[in-house]
């Protein structure tokens, strides 16, 4: 089915913050500590936000950041969404994670980044994180009673670990494993040459994936297709999602790897953005930047260089 015949989304990406506690070096959002966006939504146009999302019946939503943990009204945004029968799955780092905050909430998941199964390697990564709160907050989580998703960025200098994150995985619990190419986008895209896997490195990961996802069929499910950007679009044959993807100060992205604008819901409602996310995927200049992305994902890397379409001529940038 097109998005076109869709009444609203289903399913919301909203990053509510690009603050963060880490400064990861593969952050896809540029996140780090005192790096939130000017004109982040406030505390009344988040909550209202939630309340037009629960109206338009969206069945899920995907809240992240940044740390989405720090905003203030965080556990507020939850709740609204959840009593409004919207399921949840909340994206965090875990080192600051209490799953008391999502007591009683529907959530579907709580994801949490483990970028290496030792100290050395994670914080390498993730300067300044404990692979030791890391798996605290796993283990809170399972033991609240809630799923457990865990998040595995391969770059050149946690690869080498991939095998023992799928065990350490597996022991705490987690039902689901998730990983692919590491993305070319934000702090990533800026630290290229130091983090991108060597060839040789991905055929072995991806070897890696294949045997173990039979046999740890029914027990932890490995989750790592599309494996590429570039996979991803050309398996939808250059169909849009039905995700809005919404910044943290209410801009709405036309898809992550691109760097296009469509709406502003600081200014407008969730179901006109919706519109206008469903009209910018006739345009042209959106199709045709989409192919070009497909054909070399490399362009990602000007993915948050953000660009509103309604004040672009006819030819977009030339970033992609």
């Amino acid at each position: 089915m097109r998005i076109d015949s869709f009444s609203a989304p289903t399913m919301a990406t909203w990053q509510l913050t690009r603050d963060c506690n880490l400064a990861c070096l593969h952050c896809c959002t540029d996140s780090a500590p005192g790096r939130a966006l000017p004109h982040e939504l406030s505390r009344e146009r988040a909550l209202s936000l939630a309340r037009e999302i629960v109206a338009a019946g969206v069945p899920y939503a995907m809240i992240v950041g940044g740390e989405p943990t720090l905003v203030p009204h965080f556990a507020e945004v939850c709740r609204i969404l959840s009593d409004g029968g919207v399921w949840l799955k909340v994206e965090t780092n875990g080192m600051d994670f209490d799953p008391a905050a999502l007591k009683g909430l529907q959530v579907r998941s709580v994801q949490i980044s483990l970028d290496g199964a030792t100290q050395g390697v994670f914080a390498r990564q993730r300067p300044g994180g404990s692979l030791e709160k890391a798996v605290a907050s796993c283990r809170a989580v399972v033991a609240a009673g809630l799923p457990l998703e865990i998040t595995f960025a391969p770059t050149r200098l946690n690869i080498q670990e991939a095998p023992a994150v799928i065990g350490l995985a597996l022991d705490l619990k987690a039902f689901r494993f998730n990983t692919g190419k590491l993305m070319r986008v934000g702090t990533a895209a800026k630290l290229w040459e130091r983090l991108e896997p060597t060839d040789a490195q991905y055929a072995d990961f991806r070897a890696l994936l294949d045997r173990r996802k039979g046999e740890l069929a029914g027990r932890l499910e490995l989750c790592y297709e599309p494996f590429s950007i570039d996979e991803e679009i050309r398996g939808r044959g250059l169909e849009p999602s039905g995700t809005l993807l919404i910044l943290p100060d209410g801009r709405v992205k036309v898809a992550a790897p691109l760097p296009y604008v469509c709406a502003d819901l600081s200014r407008t409602s969730f179901l006109e953005a919706w519109d206008a996310y469903r009209k910018a995927w006739s345009d042209p200049r959106v199709l045709n930047a989409a192919e070009r992305l497909a054909a070399d994902p490399g362009l990602s890397a000007k993915a948050n260089a953000w660009f509103s379409l309604d004040s672009l001529s006819h030819d977009l940038p030339a970033v992609v």
